[in-house]
């Protein structure tokens, strides 16, 4: 059994909520996270993606299982229930999400500078 998710793990103030590039659309990099260690239920994931709706969570999925990266599996017992992991190539997108992640933390502070400015691209 998986330790719980933590709630706290994206954080509004935490760089994860700054990261200027999306991985297929705006939750997909954070579920592929939240799966980093292991199969998830439906309910597990919301927790520290507290922001998303379940219709959201829910399309995002699909799109993750569509494109390959997330497995979808019916767990039978007492208490049927589905659990969400992540394939081999969902697996492969952790490394270049980690140094996303990498680049996000080293440059927080320009990103909070241009967000707080208003800047707009040229």
């Amino acid at each position: 059994m998986l330790p719980p998710l933590d709630p706290e793990m994206f954080d509004p103030l935490c760089p994860s909520g700054l990261m200027p590039m999306r991985i297929g659309d705006k939750w997909a990099a954070l579920i592929i996270r939240c799966l980093e260690q292991g199969p998830r239920r439906f309910s597990e994931l919301r927790v520290p993606l507290r922001g998303i709706s379940a219709k959201v969570l829910t399309a995002s999925l699909r799109a993750l299982e569509r494109d390959g990266l997330v497995s979808r599996t019916v767990v039978a017992g007492p208490a049927q229930h589905v659990e969400y992991g992540l394939t081999a190539l969902g697996r492969s997108m952790i490394e270049p999400i980690d140094a996303i992640c990498a680049w996000a933390e080293e440059h927080w502070d320009e990103l909070l500078d241009a967000r707080e400015s208003g800047a707009r691209p040229s």
